[in-house]
């Protein structure tokens, strides 16, 4: 298999590309879904979600202070 990077990739092998996502390599293709959960229900006027590659997570915030987390009803 080709990944989207233009790597090769054996057959039964898995990874993790730069888009946090996981992926792996068989006979009928390339395959990958999301490693990460996106937060919903919380108060978009007032919050943003940010994510962070580095973890492969999002962080809700307040729009007006980074700083300051903002509660979420859950992750999808």
């Amino acid at each position: 298999c080709r990944d989207s990077d233009g790597v090769l990739r054996k057959f039964g092998s898995s990874w993790r590309n730069a888009d946090c996502y996981d992926c792996s390599c068989s006979r009928d293709g390339i395959d990958c879904c999301a490693s990460f959960g996106t937060p919903v229900g919380f108060d978009e006027k007032k919050c943003e979600k940010i994510f962070n590659k580095e973890t492969c997570t999002y962080k809700v915030v307040e729009k007006d202070d980074p700083s300051k987390e903002c509660p979420f009803n859950a992750v999808v």
